[in-house]
């Protein structure tokens, strides 16, 4: 299972991407299709288009780091976006993950066919 401090966020950008970005073109796309800062600390997830590829890209203290995943066979499938208080215009464009989706994601796991159970959650108000 991934261990991730409770502060780190992970997004992921729903438009496919071309892999062959590296370092600053992913920082860019984090910027203005993710609108999130890419040293924040947080995760951003990016899928090519035939889905069998991701990049993670994240700050690690002193720089940009890239975590590159393809697949042999299979895709990555993301989350269903829900109406989770992202603003309207995000909507489409990016979803925000919890770290046991990631975890589930790189593992194979269908998210589709998962169904998480009513917890409590204190809005953030």
């Amino acid at each position: 299972m991934i261990s991730l401090p409770s502060a780190v966020r992970i997004f992921a950008c729903t438009e496919p991407t071309d892999m062959r970005k590296s370092f600053d073109g992913l920082a860019s796309l984090a910027e203005q299709v993710v609108a999130e800062d890419p040293l924040s600390g947080h995760l951003f997830l990016f899928r090519n288009r035939r889905k069998d590829r991701v990049k993670i890209l994240y700050w690690d203290r002193d720089g940009l780091a890239i975590w590159y995943k393809r697949l042999e066979q299979g895709t990555f499938q993301l989350p269903a976006a829900t109406s989770s208080g992202e603003p309207s215009e995000l909507a489409p464009r990016r979803i925000e993950m919890q770290a046991d989706q990631l975890a589930m994601l790189l593992g194979g796991i269908d998210l589709t066919s998962v169904r998480r159970r009513k917890r409590y959650a204190r809005d953030a108000g």
